[in-house]
């Protein structure tokens, strides 16, 4: 599989992060992982719950980025609205990093079942929500990670052969 220069932006959903009142431990540790994945990164945004700010952010850094990945905001409490915003701006769900991301979360910690983490794509952007806890964030890349360069090529166009490309009849 070919690595290919992707342009990420990430998103910190915090009301506690976005006043100060708390180190975005999640965000740095998104963006290093990204970086070491050879990502090139956008500049890192740390915002409030609040929904329609983050849709009016994710369609504007969907025209620009190959992925938006989000982190925080994606569970049961009253301003958890991450996956509402994502789902106001994607065009397509992407199931199965959504089931990946569950699955792989409940084997290590059993309240990762209440997470509601969306997947999806806006024109060529893919955009993941990952969890706010470092953990979640460490579990939710180790699922990405192998699959982000190939995902921003096919949503490119430029994979014309799955099959040949993974070398599996």
């Amino acid at each position: 599989m070919t690595e290919i220069r992707m342009k990420v932006a990430t998103i910190t959903l915090s009301d506690l992060a976005a006043k100060g009142q708390r180190e975005d431990k999640s965000g740095a540790l998104l963006r290093q992982l990204l970086s070491q994945d050879g990502a090139e990164l956008m500049p890192h945004l740390i915002l409030p719950d609040e929904k329609e700010v983050l849709i009016q952010k994710l369609t504007a850094l969907s025209t620009e980025a190959d992925a938006v990945i989000t982190t925080g905001g994606t569970g049961i409490a009253p301003r958890d609205v991450t996956p509402e915003a994502t789902m106001a701006v994607v065009e397509k769900r992407v199931p199965g990093i959504e089931e990946a991301l569950h699955l792989s979360g409940r084997d290590k910690v059993p309240t990762a079942i209440l997470s509601r983490a969306v997947a999806g794509i806006r024109g060529s952007c893919l955009i993941v929500n990952l969890p706010g806890s470092p953990g979640g964030v460490q579990d939710g890349m180790a699922i990405l990670a192998p699959i982000l360069h190939h995902a921003v090529r096919l949503l490119r166009a430029e994979v014309k052969d799955c099959q040949a490309e993974f070398g599996k009849p």
